[in-house]
């Protein structure tokens, strides 16, 4: 594995097993950020010019919206009782609950001189679905088969709740398990690469951000049904390797 980037206010050296010391991700410099997600999403880190991978571990919970998603979407005295914090990511898409042990979420930066780099939107998140598929077969390969996991290369499936809700829909590289999504992604570009920010949902905690919604309680029972059927269940004691699987198998 490559030099790990240096150490700066929210970030921490990546503590890796040794199978991450040698083989493909040796190409991928690791990056551990620890920090409130409005930290995590406030600014990128130097990648230096080349590719970089970014494990994020939240320390708080929080609503995470879309670029371009209102913030009336979500109730603030809801927020506020539950001390959750709505942020805004840089890239589309709808929104999603983060928190501790919630989900393996994955940042990776690709330079527009790599070969991974693809000038088609869509096409470029094929690359890392294809990792996701392969590490949650592994992780999770006594709980679902291989005929069970799927990477979207089809047109994007939208939902009267995609535009609210990020497990909603369905896009370019992102994965189910027997019909469930469980990997979200979404993508900001830059003059010199783009960010894919992608993250694997735990199931469990899912259906707690329609408890957050404004409106009323018709309709936050009417999303609660829709991320219910979203994410990993059963997946939180493996996330630790999950995350080493995506690592070592970063092409």
């Amino acid at each position: 594995m490559g030099s790990l980037c240096p150490a700066r206010p929210g970030l921490r050296r990546r503590s890796l097993s040794p199978q991450l010391a040698s083989g493909r991700s040796r190409a991928w410099p690791v990056l551990e950020r620890r920090g409130a997600p409005g930290v995590l999403h406030a600014a990128a880190p130097d990648t230096g010019g080349g590719r970089l991978a970014c494990v994020c571990l939240p320390l708080e919970p929080a609503v995470v919206i879309g670029s371009a998603q209102p913030a009336s979407d979500f109730d603030a005295a809801r927020l506020a009782r539950g001390g959750v914090e709505i942020v805004r990511r840089r890239s589309g898409g709808g929104a999603v609950l983060v928190a501790p042990g919630g989900q393996v979420w994955l940042d990776v930066f690709v330079p527009t001189d790599d070969p991974l780099f693809d000038p088609d939107v869509g096409r470029s998140f094929y690359w890392l679905g294809e990792v996701f598929a392969k590490a949650i077969m592994s992780t999770f390969g006594d709980l679902a088969s291989s005929a069970d996991i799927e990477v979207h290369t089809g047109r994007v499936r939208t939902t009267p709740w995609s535009k609210v809700l990020c497990y909603a829909g369905l896009g370019a590289g992102e994965v189910t398990v027997a019909g469930r999504k469980v990997v979200g992604m979404s993508q900001r570009r830059e003059r010199v690469g783009c960010w894919i920010h992608s993250m694997a949902l735990l199931g469990e905690r899912a259906p707690e951000l329609a408890g957050l919604l404004s409106g009323s309680d018709a309709y936050r029972a009417s999303a609660r049904a829709v991320l219910e059927g979203v994410g990993l269940l059963g997946a939180a004691p493996r996330a630790g390797r999950l995350t080493e699987e995506l690592l070592s198998l970063l092409p």
